[in-house]
């Protein structure tokens, strides 16, 4: 009897072992099947463009779920299903472990487009482009404002759900749930992917729970905490000092 406990307890040693080990492979092997990701996602899960998201940080619970969404044909997205249906089960966990294990990069403070008849004029002094200037930073702090406030508390007039919920105190997500970390990325893609939910375009679920927020979100709503997300650190600590 005390052979065979042995004998398992070395067994479930080496398991843990091998474990270990692979998890390490899967970050490699990641890194090289991320190579032909990087076009648009970056080298290093960072992308360039504002409009395609960060994947760098991100939990691997997540980021498997999506790849499956996109190979069973759950999620909307021409672009990326095709790519997705070439990949097994263990390239989706491999993508996934190298990814959440890089850093995700900060964002600058997003500028608010500058309506047409808010145009640059030549023969404006200096005053009034200030005065202009000043505008824009003052609209741009109180669209802020009011996305920290939809995170945080939601919005019960219009029924919408704090975001906090699910996605944590500081946009940090789930990864049990496998609910995404938000904080940190790019407002566009945010903006975009929260318009999708809107229109239906997203997922083909309209019961999701996703679906079902964002079509009671306005399109300033959606700016709002969009902006707010994608510099949430430098807004936290700016509320703290």
């Amino acid at each position: 009897m005390i052979k065979k406990i042995l004998a398992v307890s070395i067994s479930l040693a080496l398991s843990a072992t091998v474990s270990i080990v692979h998890a390490k492979d899967d970050v490699n092997a990641g890194k090289q099947q991320a190579a032909a990701c990087a076009g648009c996602h970056g080298a290093d899960g960072n992308s360039a463009v504002s409009t395609f998201p960060k994947l760098a940080g991100q939990h691997a619970s997540y980021l498997v779920k999506e790849l499956q969404a996109l190979k069973a044909g759950i999620r909307d997205a021409p672009m990326m299903a095709p790519l997705a249906m070439g990949l097994s089960d263990d390239a989706m966990s491999d993508l996934a472990a190298f990814y959440a294990s890089q850093t995700i990069s900060k964002n600058p403070m997003p500028k608010l487009p500058i309506d047409d008849d808010d145009d640059d004029d030549e023969d404006e002094d200096e005053a009034a482009v200030a005065a202009k200037e000043k505008a824009q930073q003052e609209k741009l702090e109180n669209l802020l404002a009011k996305g920290s406030d939809l995170y945080r508390n939601g919005d019960l007039e219009d029924e919408v759900s704090a975001c906090i919920a699910c996605h944590g105190p500081v946009g940090e997500g789930n990864q049990p749930a496998a609910y995404p970390i938000l904080k940190g990325q790019h407002a566009d893609y945010l903006i975009k992917t929260l318009t999708d939910f809107k229109n239906g375009n997203r997922i083909k679920n309209t019961e999701d729970m996703m679906n079902m927020i964002a079509k009671k979100m306005s399109a300033d709503e959606i700016q709002a905490v969009s902006y707010y997300l994608s510099v949430m650190d430098k807004q936290t600590k700016s509320t703290e000092k």
